[in-house]
């Protein structure tokens, strides 16, 4: 059997989405009673976690020979996902696929690439099987500009001109079912972009023509953007972040493309203005 963490997130969404497709039964892990009540997909059974329940954790591994590890990003997701290693050990659990970062490193500047590698690490030093995907900006992440996109024709980042080789999550998920299901993936390590590096002007053009509507990329100061992310509620832990991420990208250090999509799937990555064409609506509302 398949656990699916964070089932309730964009990345463990579409891999259930495509898990129950193409394999046998799937538990997909939901933090909340009402997301395990949607609607049902074939061979997908629905379990209510949560990371700091190591009791529901333990109860969603049962029976459980390969996981999908991923977590809600906060302060504490490091501390989370260690201790699902430790408990994923402890029960048996034969391999996980786990969603880090591209250029996840012990030493990097960018708080989130750190955690990820400190939890690749530990997953390594368990003993579990694991495959480690470690995908570069999602495209979808860029639906989070659509209130100012809907209603402006505009976004706003601290990115200047540097180019990232955004990647699509079907494209991600679409990987991590082929990790899940085949042992030739087993100990594999993979970088996962898009087919492209595409500067945020560009992104700005490609989106015009998806939405046959003007849309600019404005570049702005960091302290504005974390200005306005925290204006919004979001956690100060999250908000600075995701501006060294920013900064990450910034400085042109993730504009590589990789070509893991099409070798391990035999298909090719999505380009960015095949995800502008399928999300027109969504950019709109």
């Amino acid at each position: 059997m398949i656990l699916v963490t964070g089932a309730d997130g964009i990345n463990g969404a579409e891999l259930v989405k495509q898990l129950s497709s193409a394999a046998g039964t799937v538990r997909a892990m939901v933090r909340r009673r009402e997301d395990a009540g949607r609607r049902p997909m074939p061979g997908v059974k629905y379990i209510t976690a949560d990371f700091d329940d190591p009791v529901s954790i333990r109860r969603a591994l049962e029976g459980v020979d390969r996981a999908f590890l991923v977590t809600n990003s906060s302060e504490r997701v490091e501390e989370q996902q260690l201790d699902f290693v430790r408990i994923a050990r402890a029960a048996g659990l034969q391999h996980i696929v786990y969603l880090s970062q591209l250029h996840a490193a012990v030493d990097s500047p960018v708080r989130f690439l750190r955690y990820h590698a400190a939890v690749e690490n530990a997953i390594a030093a368990s003993g579990i099987c694991f495959t480690h995907l470690r995908p570069n900006l999602y495209m979808q992440s860029l639906l989070g500009f659509r209130p100012s996109i809907s209603s402006t024709g505009k976004f706003f980042a601290p990115m200047s001109d540097a180019a990232v080789s955004l990647v699509d999550v079907r494209d991600i998920a679409a990987v991590a079912v082929k990790a899940l299901l085949d042992a030739a993936h087993h100990g594999k390590i993979y970088d996962i972009t898009g087919p492209q590096a595409l500067t945020h002007a560009e992104v700005a053009a490609q989106l015009t023509q998806a939405l046959a509507k003007k849309i600019s990329f404005v570049d702005i100061p960091k302290a504005a953007m974390r200005d306005a992310a925290l204006e919004l509620g979001l956690p100060v832990w999250h908000v600075d972040g995701l501006l060294e991420d920013y900064a990450h990208y910034r400085r042109g250090e993730a504009a590589s493309v990789s070509s893991a999509i099409r070798d391990v799937t035999g298909l090719p990555a999505r380009a960015f203005a095949d995800f502008a064409r399928d999300y027109a609506r969504a950019f709109s509302a």
